[in-house]
C-alpha cells in the first residue's frame, strides 16, 4: 500500500530565558521518503547548553547528506552521530571553559519505511500505532533508574524534585549511551514523536496518544505546546517536538 509522511516541528522558549533546545526536521537530498528528526535539549548556561545543541544539529545535517538509505547502516548512522556530536561537545567545552551537555532522541525514517532510532540522556521518542502508544524510549535519569528498580511508580518519578538529574548525556566525562530501537516496517496510522522534557513531563502517556492520533502533526505540536505552557504555570521549561504520521494513499 502507498503511503505519505505527514511532518511539523515546533519549538518554544517555554518560560525561560533563553532557548536552549534545537529541533530539526532533514528531508535526505537524494533519497525521496528519507527523513531524519532529531531532538537535542542543551544543558551548561546560557552559551553552553545552546552550543551544545547546535553541534547536535550541525553533526546531524554533516551525517545524513552522507548517508545512502539503500546501502548505509541506518543504526550505524545513528550511532555516529552520538559519538561524533559527543567528541566535537567536548572539545568545546575544552576550548570554552563551560560545561556544555545536550541530550539527543534521534529518529531516521527510510524509503522502504523501516525506522531506526537512538537516544542519550531524557529527550524522548515515541511510536505510536493502531491509535495506542506502542512503544518509547526509557530515559537515562536517576528517577528512571529508580523506577526499573521498582522504588518509584511511573507516575511518582513525574513529579520527582530529581526529575531533571541524568546519569548519562552527550558531553559528559563518560561515554554517553546510545541505545537504539528498530522498527521493521511503518504502517499507515503511524505516528512517531520524538520531544524535549519539556513536554512529555507535562502530560500521562494517554494524552500523549490522544492528540498525536487524532489530530494533523502541525495542530498537534501547536496544541503541545500551548498546553503544556499552561500547566507550567510560569515555569516551564524549553520545549521542542518533531511529529510524523504516515497516511495511506487510495490507489489512482
Amino acid at each position: 500500500m502507498a503511503y505519505r509522511l505527514l511532518a511539523s516541528t515546533g519549538i518554544h522558549k517555554g518560560d525561560r530565558e533563553y532557548q536552549q533546545d534545537q529541533v530539526a526536521l532533514l528531508s535526505h537530498p537524494r533519497a525521496h521518503g528519507c527523513l531524519l528528526g532529531v531532538v537535542a535539549d542543551g544543558m551548561g548556561g546560557r552559551s553552553g547548553g545552546r552550543k551544545a545543541s547546535d553541534q547536535v544539529i550541525l553533526t546531524a545535517r554533516q551525517l545524513f547528506e552522507r548517508y545512502a538509505p539503500g546501502t548505509d547502516d541506518g543504526a550505524a548512522l545513528l550511532q555516529q552521530l552520538v559519538r561524533e556530536a559527543h567528541i566535537v561537545i567536548r572539545l568545546t567545552a575544552i576550548s570554552s571553559e563551560q560545561e556544555p551537555h545536550s541530550t539527543l532522541a534521534a529518529f531516521l525514517v527510510n524509503p522502504l519505511g523501516d525506522v531506526h532510532w537512538v537516544h542519550a540522556g531524557d529527550s524522548r521518542i515515541y511510536h505510536f500505532h493502531g491509535g495506542r502508544l506502542l512503544c518509547r524510549t526509557s530515559d537515562h535519569s536517576y528517577v528512571q533508574a529508580l523506577v526499573d528498580r521498582g522504588e518509584l511508580s511511573a507516575q511518582q518519578a513525574q513529579s520527582h524534585p530529581q526529575s531533571n538529574i541524568l546519569i548519562g548525556c552527550l558531553g559528559a566525562e563518560q561515554d554517553p549511551p546510545a541505545t537504539t530501537h528498530l522498527i521493521p516496517q511503518l504502517q499507515p496510522g503511524d505516528a512517531l514523536m520524538a520531544c524535549s522534557d519539556g513536554i512529555w513531563h507535562y502530560f500521562l502517556p494517554d494524552e500523549l496518544t490522544a492528540v498525536v492520533t487524532s489530530l494533523s502533526p502541525r495542530e498537534a505540536t501547536e496544541f503541545l505546546i500551548d498546553k503544556a505552557r499552561v500547566r507550567a504555570r510560569g515555569g516551564g521549561d524549553n520545549l521542542s517536538l518533531v511529529i510524523v504520521k504516515v497516511e495511506a494513499v487510495p490507489p489512482a
